[in-house]
């Protein structure tokens, strides 16, 4: 029996849990008008390391041989993007990043039962280029609101009563940019390299 999926389970436990303790210090919080550096390595580090693991034989298999179908399910979950919009309705995250974050994930998250019912029908969709598209779509998506939630919070002031991208660098907000985001880009980039193998 392989150590692989223990081990996975055991790095994204520990990994969750390094968030939490971390976002409970403030480590992620970032300094009004300067680059989210704390959040930026938060993102990065973790696909960094999910990178390196592909060149495990062990893990590239194990990876390889995961259930597209299982992957595009679980993208059904970003319906929940309408809490952006939520949240800027409320006043607590600025639109520049509330609507492009929130239409993207909704769009994903809509579309993904009509892209699983394709694979059910037709396992070889995971090969085709609208399969491709979508999930090159969910990426940027992802991306883009990395990038306007990092240049909204370089552009923030500071100031008392100022709506910024500042509550994604709290608990429980934080899991989303710190977990959630490099853990869908991980299974985005597992799908792709499933098509390209």
């Amino acid at each position: 029996m392989s150590l692989v999926p223990l081990l996975i389970a055991i790095a994204l436990a520990a990994w969750l849990g390094l968030v939490v303790v971390l976002g409970e210090r403030g480590m992620f919080d970032g300094v009004p008008g300067q680059p989210p550096l704390p959040m930026l390595a938060g993102v990065v580090a973790p696909l960094l390391v999910f990178l390196a693991a592909w060149r495990i034989p062990a893990f590239r298999r194990y990876a390889l041989a995961a259930d597209p179908r299982f992957i595009v399910a679980v993208q059904g979950w970003r319906v929940v993007g309408f809490g952006f919009l939520l949240l800027w309705a409320y006043g607590i995250l600025p639109g520049m990043f509330a609507w492009p974050a929130g239409l993207g994930d909704m769009a994903v998250g809509i579309t993904a039962p009509w892209v699983l019912a394709a694979l059910l029908r037709r396992p070889e969709f995971a090969r085709s280029r609208s399969f491709l598209l979508w999930n090159l779509f969910g990426i940027a998506d992802l991306v883009s609101a990395l990038s306007l939630g990092g240049l909204s919070a370089f552009l923030a002031s500071g100031v008392a009563g100022e709506v910024s991208t500042r509550p994604m660098a709290s608990l429980p907000l934080l899991l989303i940019p710190a977990y959630l985001v490099p853990l869908i880009l991980m299974l985005e980039i597992t799908v792709l390299r499933q098509a390209r193998a």
